[in-house]
């Protein structure tokens, strides 16, 4: 199966742009508390994923949290409250870029994290999300996959592509050779936190382009029916000319030249 093209991707993708801006209308009406999970390897391409769902949407109304690493005062408190602050209120979308599993994949495989930590993580981690639950919060959890062949690639350009050079760091680079012991944290954490009140969903990323149309849809067909219709709008003859700009205190910069 060859991996998609572009412009086949971006007309596949159009109809669910339309079903996630209904999604969204449908949220602030309703007052729905959505919140998305995106986790998964270096280079699988979550911040892709991200775009896919929210580029369309007010960012007002849909919010991306990617938080850095915790301050010396974050490192005292308790492990899920700095995430607490950033849960969607009514009529939000919030999507996590990274979340309170770095406890279960990164800290942990890096050494950032103990196993005592990584132990109390994975056994509060279910309650913490049952009361999310309980509480209204629609919850959904996924995993991006990529073999490692496609990471490496992904690694190498973004090294010889001055545009994505900012993506990669030490730790992605350390964590080159750690691609078995990820597979066995995530299969751990997997194993403790996959419930039915918050399941997981793996989505192959392989192909990217592929892997965000699985994703969108998926997320669409989780949620009610989310259909409905804008609000109507008049939009009135002007009853004049149009008007054009002017200017007395100071003109416009000049245009940028284009062949």
């Amino acid at each position: 199966m060859g991996k998609l093209k572009k412009k086949h991707y971006e007309k596949l993708l159009e109809p669910m742009e339309e079903e996630l801006v209904s999604m969204a209308r449908w949220a602030r009406v309703t007052g729905a508390r959505i919140c998305v999970i995106f986790e998964g390897r270096d280079t699988a391409g979550k911040g892709g994923a991200i775009r896919a769902v929210s580029q369309r949407l007010n960012p007002r109304q849909c919010r991306v949290v990617a938080l850095s690493k915790p301050n010396e005062t974050e490192r005292t408190q308790w492990y899920f409250q700095r995430y607490v602050a950033h849960l969607p209120a009514a009529g939000e979308i919030v999507l996590f870029d990274r979340s309170w599993y770095n406890r279960a994949g990164v800290e942990q495989v890096m050494g950032f994290a103990d196993d005592q930590q990584v132990a109390s993580f994975l056994d509060e981690a279910p309650r913490f999300e049952r009361m999310l639950v309980d509480d209204g919060i629609l919850l959904c959890k996924y995993w991006l996959t990529t073999d490692q062949e496609n990471q490496e690639e992904r690694l190498a350009e973004r090294l010889e592509d001055p545009l994505k050079r900012w993506k990669l760091s030490p730790i992605d680079l350390a964590a080159r050779e750690k691609y078995d012991a990820y597979t066995e944290a995530r299969e751990a954490m997997l194993e403790a936190t996959h419930n039915d009140h918050a399941p997981w969903t793996l989505v192959d990323f392989n192909d990217q382009k592929r892997g965000r149309l699985t994703l969108v849809r998926d997320l669409l067909d989780r949620l009610p029916d989310t259909h409905i219709e804008p609000e109507p709008l008049e939009f009135p003859e002007l009853g004049r000319a149009p008007r054009q700009e002017s200017y007395t205190v100071l003109d416009p910069i000049s245009n940028y030249p284009v062949d």
